[in-house]
């Protein structure tokens, strides 16, 4: 007897995580087929020789017997304490009753989703955007409003443009800081203005700044919350980028503003906090050593580090190339070139991607799963050593020739 295929919600008809979506499926495919295949997909520092800095492991490995047991659902009280430490260096009124420690930014992006909306709510998010945002709206009732973010300006935002989406059921704005996937790094007084339109509008700041000390070149990072002061804002951070250590599944969010108009989303939260008991608390160990110790990122994004010599395989590869064009990455771990639609009308990023992996094995994120309409951006990130850098985009310039070839056959 065959049974009728199982329904699933209708709400995940509009969510794509393409990161790990069918280009992945298919190369595990080819994996499982022998096949190696260079993943310039994820920012995922372990599988690229990135090793988390010895003071942390020993941390967890020294707290261990103390990790079998629940803590308190908003995580161990001294990894509270060092996260609002670290925000009142910045100047920022925090205290460990307003921070919540979660399995990554994830969950607690998906946690503060699921307190504020009602259904039909919108949230105002970049565009290109992490799509963990846009998903976690969709799924959580809400409406992504995408705000766009062009190369034309170096991937920033326009205060107007913003405002001019603003509706009388926005709730929250999205600033993704430095930016995953372009790498911009938002200069304060563009911080200052999109604060003030949060406060014209009674809206909540989201401030995802995973990669707060991933920066190069002059590149300065200021904080939202301090800029914030009494308007409510949510700040994101933890260990997987700045601290590599991705499996660790540790990330943080602190709530700052006025703490009357807080109070209730503090509950909220702490509620949903509850519901899942609380998080990994044997990494949890590893948070204050981090916090407090040498920024070991900054060795490799300063002039002579790896990272730093990475950026600069794929600006000079870009260069290069025939077909590319890049806003240099001010921060974060990837590159978000486009391709010269003038070079190869028609071009799409989707097709592209497939082809690139089926012919020369690198697998890349096309543009488009970043919720942004054009199709001619691709995203790789920085982690792998500039040789493999340099190598795989001579790749991608064969295949962006073979798409070349093939037009001009159409056209002829």
């Amino acid at each position: 007897m065959t049974t009728a295929p199982i329904a699933t919600s209708q709400r995940l008809n509009q969510v794509r995580y393409d990161i790990r979506g069918p280009l992945s499926r298919r190369a595990h495919e080819l994996e499982r087929e022998g096949q190696s295949i260079l993943r310039l997909h994820i920012g995922n520092p372990g599988l690229f020789g990135f090793r988390v800095p010895q003071h942390l492991r020993d941390a967890i490995s020294e707290h261990l017997p103390r990790s079998e047991a629940y803590c308190h659902q908003q995580g161990l009280i001294e990894a509270r304490e060092a996260i609002a430490a670290q925000h009142r260096r910045h100047g920022v009124n925090a205290a460990a009753e307003r921070v919540f420690i979660g399995n990554g930014v994830s969950e607690l992006i998906d946690l503060s989703l699921r307190a504020l909306l009602d259904v039909g709510d919108e949230v105002l998010i970049p565009a290109p955007d992490y799509p963990l945002w846009t998903a976690a709206t969709r799924l959580n009732g809400g409406v992504p409003v995408h705000y766009p973010c062009p190369p034309e300006r170096a991937h920033l935002p326009d205060a107007g443009e913003i405002e001019a989406l603003i509706t009388s059921r926005t709730r929250a704005l999205v600033i993704i800081n430095p930016n995953n996937p372009t790498g911009a790094v938002y200069p304060r007084e563009l911080l200052v203005e999109l604060v003030a339109i949060a406060r014209r509008h009674g809206l909540v700041l989201l401030a995802d700044e995973i990669y707060d000390s991933v920066l190069y070149d002059a590149a300065a990072f200021s904080a939202l919350a301090p800029l914030a002061g009494e308007v409510p804002c949510l700040s994101y951070g933890g260990l997987s980028k700045v601290h590599l250590a991705c499996g660790y599944r540790v990330g943080w969010l602190s709530v700052s503003g006025e703490v009357a108009s807080t109070t209730e989303l503090v509950r909220a939260l702490d509620l949903l906090a509850s519901l899942r008991l609380c998080s990994n608390v044997t990494a949890q160990w590893a948070i204050k050593p981090a916090l407090e110790g040498p920024n070991e990122i900054g060795k490799l994004t300063a002039p002579g580090g790896r990272l730093h010599a990475a950026r600069s395989a794929v600006i000079d590869a870009v260069e290069r190339s025939a077909f590319l064009q890049l806003v240099k990455p001010q921060g974060a771990l990837y590159a978000f070139p486009s391709v010269d639609t003038d070079r190869l009308p028609g071009f799409d990023d989707a097709a592209f991607a497939l082809d690139l992996l089926e012919h020369e094995r690198i697998l890349l994120v096309p543009g488009s799963s970043f919720n942004i309409a054009a199709r001619n951006h691709f995203r790789v990130t920085l982690l792998p050593e500039p040789a493999t850098i340099a190598e795989a985009f001579a790749a991608i310039e064969r295949q962006l020739e073979r798409f070349a070839a093939q037009a001009n056959r159409r056209v002829a």
